[in-house]
């Protein structure tokens, strides 16, 4: 009966010793997980950068392979440069041209300049020169018409001489035929009626005379007049000088404009003959080639892509109850299911929104048929430097990543 309650005794400790381990142990176990969140939903992520081409055009040259390793700067593709070799020259040419016409119009500037001030000084000249030959040809019919109106009298006077003349001859016939004149005396009425006729033809001569005078100044009158508005449009014309230097330094202005156009057209040139050649930005494993020797391409389209290996980083789907306690900088490790090998790293950031909503169909809860679903946001963890060094991550490989919140 002693033996049997000792047995008894000894089964109760061990229960209640196994039962404290039970609770210490899980106490322990709950401590250890309670401090860390842990998510399979995570993978490699890496830079992918696209390469494309600038210009279209025939390849040439691929001077790479599908997962081959290149450096920053090495050529890949080569396009056919022809075209762009053409459209380099015929922009060359252009230039020289458009320069060829620049100093043109800047050598035209002070002739211009030159020009429009001696049209202008003689343009004056002419008008005051045309303005004095106009105030003499004035004074020479009013001198012509004077004399005109002098030998008009002379005219009457000599008539009113002939006619008197006329009729003392026609008294001396009557007198003549009675004789109770003399011979002399009727000799000198007939002397004295001529030398009125030939009288009065000398001052028809010079009212004749004054007539073409008069005449002759109204002509050059009217010739000075007509110098005179030609002169004073003359004046008008030199007097537009400055608008002309305006255009003439327009023009100039334009010019250099063609300038500073056709060069720009010749730089895109260069660059589309530069661009004929594919280059590496950055160092990285080619992947995605899609192009092949012959091909025409255009202008963007996607050639091949490269991923660059020496800086990857994992991004890890924590669903947002896990997200209480993460913040920037804690600890975090990644297992990697390839190899089955464990990295260390820390927390760069927390995204900004769920995943779901950088969905191409995000979902829109205000329709009414509202289900409750856990939602994920993507945590970028960053690998420990030196863990890497082969370079044997890949971006898209499967991880779990566990962080530890304290």
């Amino acid at each position: 009966m002693a033996a049997q309650n000792w047995d008894t005794g000894r089964i109760r400790r061990a229960l209640l010793l196994a039962g404290a381990v039970v609770v210490v142990g899980g106490a322990a176990l709950w401590y250890h997980y309670s401090g860390r969140e842990t998510t399979d939903n995570a993978q490699i992520d890496g830079h992918i950068t696209p390469v494309a081409s600038r210009v279209g055009g025939t390849i040439l040259e691929v001077k790479v392979a599908d997962n081959q390793p290149v450096e920053a700067g090495a050529i890949l593709i080569r396009v056919d440069p022809r075209d762009y070799e053409v459209a380099v020259a015929r922009a060359e040419a252009d230039l020289a041209d458009a320069q060829a016409a620049l100093d043109a119009a800047k050598s035209g500037i002070p002739i211009a300049a030159t020009t429009t001030t001696g049209q202008v000084t003689t343009a004056n000249a002419s008008v005051e020169r045309a303005a004095a030959g106009l105030v003499i040809s004035v004074k020479d019919i009013e001198v012509a018409r004077a004399r005109q109106t002098a030998a008009q009298a002379r005219l009457r006077e000599a008539q009113a001489n002939e006619v008197r003349a006329g009729r003392d001859l026609d008294r001396m016939k009557q007198l003549i035929a009675k004789d109770e004149v003399s011979q002399q005396q009727y000799d000198g009425a007939v002397a004295a009626s001529e030398a009125a006729r030939a009288a009065v033809d000398s001052v028809k001569a010079l009212v004749l005379e004054s007539e073409q005078a008069v005449l002759s100044a109204e002509s050059r009158r009217g010739q000075a007049s007509e110098n005179t508005r030609q002169a004073q449009a003359d004046l008008r014309t030199a007097q537009t000088a400055p608008a002309q230097m305006t255009v003439t330094r327009a023009r100039a202005a334009s010019a250099q404009a063609r300038v500073a156009q056709v060069s720009a057209m010749l730089q895109q040139a260069r660059l589309n003959l530069a661009y004929t050649t594919i280059a590496a930005p950055a160092a990285g494993i080619v992947s995605k080639k899609s192009v092949e020797i012959g091909q025409v391409i255009a202008p963007g389209q996607p050639l091949l892509a490269l991923v660059p290996l020496d800086k990857v980083w994992v991004t890890a789907n924590f669903k947002e109850t896990q997200l209480t306690e993460m913040k920037p900088g804690l600890a975090a490790r990644v297992y990697v299911d390839t190899y089955g090998r464990e990295y260390t790293g820390r927390i760069e950031s927390i995204a900004a929104a769920t995943g779901a909503r950088f969905s191409l169909l995000p979902p829109e809860n205000a329709t009414g048929n509202y289900v409750k679903i856990v939602q994920r946001i993507p945590v970028k963890i960053l690998l420990d430097a030196g863990q890497d060094r082969d370079h044997v991550l890949r971006p898209g490989m499967s991880v779990t990543a566990t962080v530890f919140t304290r």
